[in-house]
């Protein structure tokens, strides 16, 4: 053996070379074929997790296995940097957000350089930087333009312990998303996108999305909600007002006992004004979560508001009530009750002891058509999602780019003025909120609130795509790359992200600044890394530093390991034993290039080539469908086959298995590529071909009678003489007994299939 196998030694040595060459740089050929391959951008926070690395591994081999099927590969890295976690690290630890953040991108830069990931860093994206925000800003003014941004008092989740406000989607479990923390409801001015605009098409553009997880698709399909129903009116006794109500069982309207109105309907608000009680009542429903979550396990409490309506059909009157689960922003914020056939009613109902009538069987269509002849109601398409309120009330984010001015009220920054920068200090001087109207040149105010850090993270696959451009926010070059053709990440982002990022690329489109309806054609959601059946975490003290395991083993054999030991769809179980295995199997296979040919009992080269482009073709088929795993296995397979081969089958294994490695284990299989005098460069070769000839076989089962009975069979080659079939049958001791003493009087062959002895005594 010419040298053992050092890992971190070489691996640095062909980092540090591709680093130079700038060999994962990348430009725009209309000649080629392009594919763009993209991993959920990190956030900042200090170090790699194995979940990170997952992630990058997989992305880095699809995007490594791509280039050797001979097509333009994009794959970028950038960092999420925006975000309360910096914020607290830097109020905790007394320095700045920006030092703490762009140590943490140093220090995580360079890891996922020692994992030798294949990305082109010259279009590497920093959230915080301005050379970003100023474009988010920009974008958020052209919205403002065309009517689709707003800002207007709202019931907002807030986070007592992160101190700013949280989206519906932000809220798991009654919970905020990071803190942990019980949600609480406030009332504060919000600006908000208008995505419910957005929703029929987000709705029906899923069908498109055939390379997405069905449990994607699904739980977007459910978040945004569609419902076809109606509006009813129901008329408030000795009154011409009415209340209406939204409903998707129209058809269960003889079964009304009740009408339940949100505190915040205007009719709870109006009578509370002269009722003590329901103002009671109000004040105590501010602090009930608006999340779907908290609302299944709420405790339902109401109380009666001495206002009735008319049924619409029976002219009976019904009790209006205020109930803490009913939610001013689905339909109208009042509700039909009907405790027969609904559970919440029903529940409500029972505490407070109102009736549950039955209802008969009633045709749907005929109820809504008799309602809307009575001019009572009127078809309705409803949808769950609400607009995206997007104004946080923390420093560390984009400022959001709005003059409040007292004489022309909401202005947009002038572009020219743009970026707005963050100040520097996290204790902001007033002086930096005051400026003057650029309408009017008079005294105003900067708006305080910054954006919500998912709107950084809506765009930035598009911002890859067109690098230092300092003109636009998107040029040409977005059109050549877009849409992403591999998005990874995880399933946690299923609502929280992609929704959002495919909102803004509708919004975008149609800005014209892109031309493609959604943002990533194929969507694969890796599993957790699990230790002891628990997800990692530093909570639960289960974690393993990626840095300890590349020290020790190399990031072959980690980037190995994490490969094959799950499929990329599933958990991955955590086994120091399963990394040891993967440095065991890169030292065999170091050790076979380096001593090859040493054959002791070679198999036949027919067989042994059969056998290896078989293998071949199923590895073809595993990575087309990202089953890598059994990628691995194959290779396993090949390295077995290969020492038990002659030296031509040797050579040409030996090509084929370290290119169908090398998206795997990048730094070992280039350098035996070399060693191996198999060429100066493996990233310039392509994937090796499957030969359909060999997996032709050369020989055949033959069916054996004697005297017309079946008694066994033989393998001989294709096309075999008379002759050869004779000696093979006499050879084989399992027929020796039924000829024996016996006179071969004739032979007949069917071609490849059956050989007839006629024996005589």
């Amino acid at each position: 053996m010419d040298k053992p196998y050092q890992p971190e030694q070489l691996e640095i040595q062909w980092q540090t070379q591709w680093e130079n060459k700038k060999r994962y740089r990348v430009t725009e050929n209309v000649q080629q074929k392009k594919f763009y391959c993209l991993s959920m951008l990190p956030y900042p926070s200090g170090h790699l997790h194995m979940g990170h690395v997952r992630n990058y591994t997989i992305g880095d081999v699809i995007s490594r296995y791509q280039r050797l099927l001979g097509k333009n590969v994009l794959q970028p890295m950038g960092w999420d940097a925006f975000g309360l976690p910096a914020e607290n690290a830097a109020l905790q630890h007394k320095i700045p957000p920006a030092k703490w953040t762009h140590e943490n991108i140093a220090y995580m830069k360079d890891q996922l350089k020692r994992l030798g990931f294949s990305y082109d860093w010259d279009r590497e994206v920093t959230t915080c930087n301005p050379d970003y925000y100023r474009w988010e800003q920009w974008f958020f003014i052209k919205l403002f333009e065309k009517g689709l941004v707003y800002k207007k008092n709202a019931i907002v989740n807030w986070d007592p312990v992160d101190k700013t406000v949280l989206a519906n989607e932000q809220v798991i479990d009654g919970k905020g998303w990071r803190s942990g923390a019980l949600v609480e409801q406030r009332e504060i001015p919000q600006w908000f996108l208008k995505i419910t605009h957005y929703a029929d098409e987000l709705l029906q553009d899923l069908n498109t999305l055939t390379g997405w997880p069905e449990q994607v698709r699904t739980m977007q399909k459910n978040w945004i909600g569609k419902s076809e129903g109606v509006l009813i009116k129901f008329k408030v006794n000795s009154s011409r007002d009415s209340i209406t109500v939204f409903t998707t069982r129209a058809d269960t309207i003889d079964g009304v006992s009740f009408i339940a109105v949100s505190p915040q309907h205007p009719f709870a608000q109006k009578l509370a004004l002269k009722n003590k009680s329901l103002q009671d009542f109000i004040d105590q429903c501010k602090n009930v979560s608006t999340a779907e979550a908290a609302q299944a396990v709420l405790e339902k409490k109401g109380i009666d508001t001495g206002l009735q309506v008319i049924h619409p059909l029976t002219k009976k009157t019904i009790p209006v009530w205020i109930a803490n689960y009913v939610l001013m922003d689905y339909g109208t914020g009042a509700v039909m009750g009907v405790p027969f056939s609904d559970e919440r009613d029903r529940e409500f109902a029972e505490i407070y002891h109102l009736p549950i009538l039955e209802h008969g069987e009633i045709d749907l269509q005929k109820i809504i058509a008799l309602l809307v002849k009575k001019r009572v109601a009127e078809r309705k398409t409803q949808f769950r999602l609400r607009d995206w309120g997007v104004s946080r009330q923390r420093y560390w984010g984009t400022p959001i780019p709005i003059i409040n001015c007292k004489k022309c009220g909401t202005v947009p920054v002038p572009e020219k003025d743009l970026p707005v920068l963050l100040p520097s200090d996290m204790n902001t001087p007033d002086e930096f909120y005051k400026t003057s109207c650029p309408s009017c040149g008079k005294s105003a105010m900067r708006e305080k609130d910054t954006f919500d850090t998912f709107i950084e993270s809506s765009w930035y696959y598009a911002r890859y795509t067109s690098p230092h451009q300092d003109h636009a926010m998107l040029d040409g070059r977005a059109d050549y790359w877009l849409p992403v053709d591999q998005y990874i990440g995880g399933i946690e982002h299923a609502v929280l992200h992609l929704l959002y990022a495919r909102f803004f690329h509708k919004l975008m489109r149609d800005l014209k600044l892109i031309h493609s309806d959604e943002p990533f054609t194929n969507l694969l959601t890796q599993g957790m890394v699990l230790k002891d059946g628990a997800k990692m975490s530093k909570s639960l003290g289960n974690t393993v530093d990626p840095k300890t395991l590349i020290d020790k083993y190399g990031a072959d054999t980690v980037r190995l390991f994490i490969i094959f030991a799950a499929p990329p769809e599933l958990g991955l179980e955590w086994s120091d034993a399963g990394v040891d295995g993967a440095s065991r199997f890169l030292k065999r296979l170091w050790t076979f290039a380096h001593t090859f040919p040493t054959i002791t009992k070679p198999i036949s080269a027919d067989k042994a080539r059969q056998q290896l482009h078989e293998i071949l073709s199923q590895i073809q088929f595993d990575y087309e469908r990202k089953q890598f795993n059994t990628v691995v296995s194959g290779a396993m397979k090949i390295l077995n086959l290969l020492a038990e081969s002659d030296k031509t089958i040797q050579i040409e294994g030996l090509s084929i298995l370290l290119r169908i490695l090398f998206p795997i284990t990048p730094h070992i299989c280039a350098e035996l590529w070399q060693a191996s005098k198999l060429g100066d460069d493996i990233e310039k070769t392509s994937w090796p071909l499957v030969d359909k000839s060999a997996l032709e076989s050369t020989t055949q089962q033959f069916i054996v009678q004697i005297n017309g009975k079946m008694r066994g069979s033989i393998v001989a080659v294709k096309d075999a003489s008379e002759d050869v079939l004779q000696k093979a049958i006499y050879a084989d001791p399992n027929l020796q007994k039924f000829i024996d003493g016996k006179q071969l009087r004739k032979i007949i062959v069917v071609p490849n299939k059956l050989v007839n002895l006629v024996m005589g005594e």
